[in-house]
């Protein structure tokens, strides 16, 4: 169960830092990327623990590490893709509510 909560922790940090570095990041709130990649994290490591990875010599790190990879990357593919959608949007609304 430690490995989870080291998980969640990392998968958090992670989120807060692919916020930190997206230039859209005004465009969706500060939790949106941390939520996505605890979730990710989550679930994969539930998958990998059923599957029977977690605590047999020589796999005992795919639950610990590949869950915080995978939240990571599904972090900042959920961003960069919301990111530039929100603010494509947010252009053209503005645009179209200044020729009024």
């Amino acid at each position: 169960m430690l490995s989870l909560v080291i998980v969640a922790l990392a998968t958090i940090a992670s989120g807060f830092i692919v916020w930190g570095t997206d230039k859209h990041r005004g465009t969706y709130g500060i939790t949106l990327p941390a939520g996505v990649s605890v979730a990710v994290a989550m679930l994969s490591w539930m998958i990998f623990i059923q599957l029977g990875f977690g605590y047999q010599p020589g796999v005992t790190w795919i639950p610990w590490v590949l869950p915080i990879i995978l939240g990571t990357v599904a972090a900042a593919v959920a961003s960069h893709f919301l990111g530039r959608h929100r603010k494509r949007h947010d252009t053209a609304q503005l645009t179209a509510a200044l020729r009024l």
